[in-house]
């Protein structure tokens, strides 16, 4: 066969004239973030210098993977998200999804736990157990995990502004079964300004907020070396309508923000650096998602390294997990949400992911069925046994568009860092709105190209039909919540009330002084307070947040 003589700049040439005058389709041809793509990318978008930097799998700057095998060594983890009702729903569902072959446990935690509400709030009425698990106290989590090895398993926790609480309750419950802290594997999402930025749920004002986040990175650098203190958020700043060159760029100032605070505490970068993680949205434009990826890895390898002169090559390592977007699913013909959730779950993994977690068809609807939850674990299985994708590392390297499109997304990513310093760093940025302006605007913008049609979203603005039958969907039984609230009453009628008043009263101490929350914290746990009155005891203190609303 002969060999192919590369293209040159004339041939480039030749074919933009050949180009300019055939007939093209119409439609939207940039990405959804707005990135104009061009109809082909070639040498002269990507110099050969250019192409020979890109490095290897496994070394700086990490565009190509974080492990020199990938998944040539180890598959990523297959953790589905569950959560649903009491204590005890979620945990046969967690039994479930591992007796099929997960191999890691994700935990959804419903609205007032989120909050920072016991079930028997008055804000909590209709939604106790709706969203996820409802988690009250100790015992709560205690069942949650009831005959799971927690000393053997990896567990994420996807909470925020109580995480500290939440994680002193998993701690407190391993304690109960002899497991010890340095034992424990996983992640507790806490990832503050985030929910600030997009996804709305906090407990505190934003200064006590980070002080809270704070003290747990350290004393999990001290306590827990296995242990993730912090997975830094992209997903809901995705899903609040930002675009890929947004999440990449505000999720990576959010992480750095808390490096640097952690560094003014006097934390070695190398003590707790290893143990930072990630969380990104897989959006359904396919090559977007992927650079987006690598442009992440290579963004904060060299601000470790550069800005913060970490030493351990683990420090500089950016490891996530993905999950596959919401906001792309539809509740119109709600099974081609199969086919979306396949193609954002391929992106993960061909941009490198370390676990990921795919979307039940039916999650426009309501909470997943244990169908759709089946068929989503069964997506991953496919693409990792039967696509090929985990046969080589980092497929797409090299690809003249996907590393055109990682370049343009790392240089956007660091014109928002050149605003966000000048307005006077993230936590100043999000206390005046910028990036809460910027994702509306994106959402507009978004949302009216879907509107005119130029943006189609398929079953929606093109190609809609009656649907069919109606899809069955997973209900939560009303009897739940007066289960639950009985629950948390009944603890606090059997406890020793005034060994709760005493610790509660020692946090709100140690609230108003420099000290460490983590320990009264634990000490409030295993004494049985509640997450509720956890929560007020430091609001006693903190006060409360309130938003003004940016448009």
């Amino acid at each position: 066969m002969a060999e192919r003589r590369p293209s040159t700049p004339s041939d480039h040439e030749r074919w933009r004239e050949a180009f300019a005058v055939a007939p093209e389709r119409d439609g939207d041809f940039s990405t959804l973030g707005g990135v104009d793509v061009a109809p082909l990318y070639t040498e002269v978008d990507l110099p050969a210098d250019r192409l020979a930097s890109i490095g290897l799998p496994g070394q700086p700057p990490f565009t190509r993977g974080v492990y020199p095998s990938m998944y040539r060594g180890r598959l990523w983890t297959m953790r589905q998200f569950a959560g649903f009702g009491t204590a005890e729903e979620t945990n046969e569902r967690f039994r479930y999804l591992l007796a099929h072959g997960q191999t890691g446990l994700s935990t959804a935690f419903d609205m007032p736990t989120l909050m920072g509400h016991d079930s028997d709030s008055p804000r909590s009425l209709g939604e106790v157990g709706r969203e996820g698990v409802a988690v009250d106290t100790l015992d709560d989590m205690t069942d949650l995990f009831a005959g799971i090895d927690v000393g053997e398993i990896s567990v994420s926790m996807t909470i925020n502004g109580p995480a500290a609480v939440v994680l002193a309750f998993y701690v407190a419950a391993a304690e109960q079964r002899g497991v010890p802290a340095e034992r424990l594997a996983g992640t507790v999402q806490a990832d503050i300004l985030k929910e600030y930025i997009a996804q709305k749920e906090w407990c505190f004002p934003i200064d006590p907020a980070m002080r809270l986040l704070g003290d747990m990175i350290e004393w999990c650098s001290r306590e827990m070396p296995r242990w993730h203190p912090v997975s830094i958020s992209g997903y809901h700043i995705r899903e609040a309508g930002s675009t890929a060159a947004q999440e990449l760029a505000f999720t990576l100032k959010d992480g750095l923000t808390y490096v640097e605070q952690a560094v003014a505490r006097g934390l070695d970068v190398d003590d707790f650096a290893p143990r930072l993680s990630f969380f990104f949205n897989a959006q359904i434009d396919f090559f977007e998602e992927i650079a987006k990826y690598r442009a992440a890895r290579r963004i904060w390898a060299r601000e470790l390294r550069e800005t913060f002169a970490a030493r351990d090559p683990r420090s500089w390592l950016m490891r996530f997990h993905t999950q596959t977007a919401g906001v792309s699913l539809t509740a119109q013909q709600p099974l081609n949400n199969i086919a979306r959730t396949a193609i954002e779950a391929l992106a993960g993994v061909l941009g490198g992911t370390q676990s990921l977690h795919t979307n039940g068809y039916d999650e426009a609807l309501a909470l997943p069925t244990e169908d759709a939850a089946r068929i989503a674990l069964r997506t991953q299985q496919i693409i990792a046994h039967e696509t090929g994708a985990a046969s080589t590392i980092d497929p797409l390297g090299g690809s003249y568009f996907v590393e055109a499109l990682t370049d343009e997304l790392e240089r956007r990513a660091y014109e928002s860092f050149r605003r966000i310093d000048e307005l006077g760093g993230m936590v100043e940025a999000v206390k005046q709105g910028y990036p809460q302006r910027e994702i509306a605007q994106a959402s507009w913008e978004l949302q009216r190209r879907i509107d005119s049609g130029r943006r189609i979203v398929v079953g929606v603005n093109a190609f809609a039909d009656d649907g069919g039958e109606p899809t069955p969907t997973l209900r939560i039984d009303p009897a739940i919540e007066r289960k639950q609230i009985g629950r948390v009453q009944a603890l606090r009628a059997r406890r020793e009330g005034a060994a709760v008043a005493t610790t509660l009263g020692e946090l709100r101490e140690a609230a108003a002084s420099a000290r460490n929350l983590m320990p009264p914290l634990l000490e409030a746990a295993r004494a049985h307070a509640t997450e509720g009155e956890i929560v007020r005891a430091l609001q006693d203190v903190w006060g409360r947040y309130a938003e003004t609303p940016v448009f």
